[in-house]
């Protein structure tokens, strides 16, 4: 079976801090991201940090269905590292991310995503991941194409 994660990496000509901006700045995912068109804060949060709660607008596969999910900041390491689930606040389904590493006086940026191992994802994942997992990446290297063209202008 297909593992249940995949990444992206690509070189950016900026500084960690200015790459940090881009991928911790929930409000700037719809200018990047081919499926999450939107974002916002939720719950007061106005910013990064463990814990912080916030909603992103999907648009599955560019097409529909769109709806909002619930996502919870899980790992924030300013410069280095920004992860969040997506789920409820007691069943997190999927996680994202982005990895930050200073390289050749720019940064290498991986974005990643992780199901969660329970039985109904891998079901799912067995029937339909090859194809969820091509548009993953596919969404992710388009993303991070994106934001490489706005610190590098």
């Amino acid at each position: 079976m297909r593992p249940l994660t995949d990444e992206v990496t690509l070189h950016m000509d900026a500084p960690p801090e200015e790459v940090w901006a881009l991928v911790s700045d929930v409000t700037r995912i719809g200018e990047f991201s081919p499926e999450t068109v939107a974002g916002r804060w939720t719950g007061g949060f106005t910013g990064p940090e463990v814990g912080a709660t916030f909603a992103g607008k999907v648009v599955r596969n560019g097409v529909g269905p769109t709806y909002w999910a619930a996502c919870r900041v899980t790992r924030c390491e300013p410069e280095r590292l920004f992860e969040f689930s997506v789920g409820t606040k007691t069943v997190a389904v999927n996680n994202w991310g982005y990895r930050l590493e200073p390289s050749g006086g720019g940064t290498d940026v991986t974005e990643y995503y992780r199901l969660e191992p329970m039985l109904p994802l891998r079901i799912y994942w067995a029937l339909l991941g090859r194809l969820r997992g091509r548009t993953n990446v596919r969404g992710m290297r388009t993303t991070l194409e994106r934001m490489k063209a706005v610190v590098e202008a």
